[in-house]
């Protein structure tokens, strides 16, 4: 059945197959897209975008191409805030229509457009564009962090609505679906994304916003992490993304790179965004190969013998950059990761990195952040919660990323000795990235939630700023 946003839907529409909703959940890295039931999103697509000549351009396939003058932009600020709308909404847009609703103009356009006799103008192919709504025949089940403010949740509730024409809509909090995705109603959210790293108390399915706190040392400030790490390594290595070099040739370990590097084009390079964009896919991989996280501290010692010597007799692990530079990392790669635990192991970054005049504080770290959450909420959940803690991001994905939940733990287990401490999260890493949107996919398809959506009529009659009441 057609839904249609100039009548008020009826709550059968919205239970079991009569409903196709799309979930949608946007991130700084990427925005997920998919039908509610399913497993996985169907359409995942970077939030950065290529501006160039004034407009811009989404897709790994068009990001990537390294076009003279271009520069790389993300719709989110440092926050993971939806900064700049009209991008996020062309964006999601693409998001949601590239894989699966398909382009659907104006359904007041279509008798035009459909007329053999008479070929649409110009202006009228523009305008059945300009005017597509994606979403007249699918509820709109989009996640948020827990820290948006309450404009841009109105935002969002506005363009869902108006723009796209969806019949209804429901915003979630991202803390709350990944809590549900891995079956647990009541829990400690961590969710180390690629711009903050948010806790989230969950309990019987709703977010306890007075312990919802988040820190800056996320994916970003860890890639600035392995930044200091590549300057300060003897030599020190400098990423050549792929874009710059036509061949390389191949060399023994800790010899200098050897390619042929491209000559300029007459119309430029691009904008250092892009090889900035381009050398993070480098970082990334690095992080999720070679960085591992020490089960203790390194600054303490056990039986006697610092955990810096037992990190040390750890084997070295090998890695080669797109230039064809490949060394063994050893100790090094468990020194990343320990500005997360405490603050006092962070290494400054080079000056091209966005963290080059910051310094971590002790309550931004992260058992600090769970202490605090914890300390917020009522003393008799306290132990539930902390036996139902949840990793999740795809920040968190780092090699044995089972070694993160093994620190946090002892972490745990020693700012709070009298009470069972257990970390949960989900073993495929897919599970850990999507989670959120996965949560939201389970959610959105359960016939029960019919009565939560926020239907067209009562938009209509409330305006946007209905969705502080009802999507909490």
């Amino acid at each position: 059945m057609a839904l249609s946003n100039f009548k008020e839907p009826v709550s059968a529409e919205y239970a079991g197959d009569e409903v196709s909703a799309v979930v949608l959940d946007p991130g700084y890295s990427t925005t997920r897209a998919g039908f509610a039931g399913e497993d996985s999103p169907k359409s995942v697509v970077p939030s950065y975008y290529a501006s160039l000549d004034g407009k811009s351009y989404f897709g790994d396939h068009v990001i990537d191409n390294p076009r003279s003058n271009v520069a790389i932009k993300n719709i989110m600020n440092a926050d993971g805030i939806v900064e700049d709308w009209d991008t996020a909404e062309q964006l999601f847009k693409y998001t949601m229509v590239s894989n699966l609703t398909g382009a659907r103009p104006r359904k007041e356009l279509l008798p035009y457009l459909a007329n053999e006799t008479h070929y649409p103008t110009r202006d009228a192919q523009k305008e059945a564009e300009e005017t597509e709504r994606c979403l007249e025949d699918n509820p709109l089940f989009m996640t948020d962090p827990p820290h948006n403010p309450t404009k841009a949740r109105e935002k969002a509730m506005e363009i869902a609505f108006e723009s796209w024409g969806t019949p209804a809509f429901f915003l979630a909090r991202t803390g709350v679906m990944a809590s549900l995705a891995n079956g647990r109603p009541a829990s400690l959210v961590v969710d180390i994304g690629a711009s903050q790293t948010c806790i989230t108390p969950v309990y019987d399915g709703i977010m306890l916003k007075k312990g919802a706190v988040r820190s800056p040392l996320a994916g970003n400030y860890i890639s600035s992490q392995i930044r200091a790490l590549l300057s300060a390594n003897q030599p020190p290595i400098t990423i050549t993304p792929h874009y710059l070099f036509t061949a390389k040739s191949r060399v023994e370990p800790n010899e200098p790179a050897s390619v042929t590097f491209k000559p300029q084009p007459p119309s430029g390079f691009p904008q250092p965004s892009f090889r900035a964009y381009k050398e993070e896919e480098t970082l990334r991989n690095f992080k999720e190969s070679i960085v591992e996280a020490w089960p203790h501290s390194l600054s303490s010692t056990y039986n006697g013998v610092p955990q810096e010597d037992l990190a040390r007799s750890n084997p070295a692990q090998h890695f080669e950059f797109p230039d064809g530079y490949h060394q063994d990392f050893a100790f090094e790669r468990f020194k990343v990761l320990e500005p997360l635990f405490d603050h006092r192991a962070h290494t400054q970054p080079p000056s091209s990195s966005d963290f080059s005049d910051f310094s971590p504080t002790a309550d931004q770290t992260l058992p600090a952040l769970i202490k605090t959450a914890i300390s917020a909420v009522d003393v008799d959940i306290r132990p539930h919660l902390l036996s139902n803690v949840v990793v999740v991001g795809g920040s968190s994905l780092f090699r044995g990323y089972n070694t993160l939940n093994q620190r946090l733990e002892n972490e745990l287990a020693r700012l709070f000795p009298n009470t069972r401490v257990k970390i949960h999260s989900p073993g495929n890493p897919y599970e850990r990235v999507f989670a959120p949107w996965i949560g939201g996919s389970i959610t959105a398809s359960l016939g029960s939630f019919h009565q939560l959506w926020v239907s067209r009529k009562e938009y209509d009659e409330g305006g946007a700023g209905i969705v502080e009441k009802r999507c909490k």
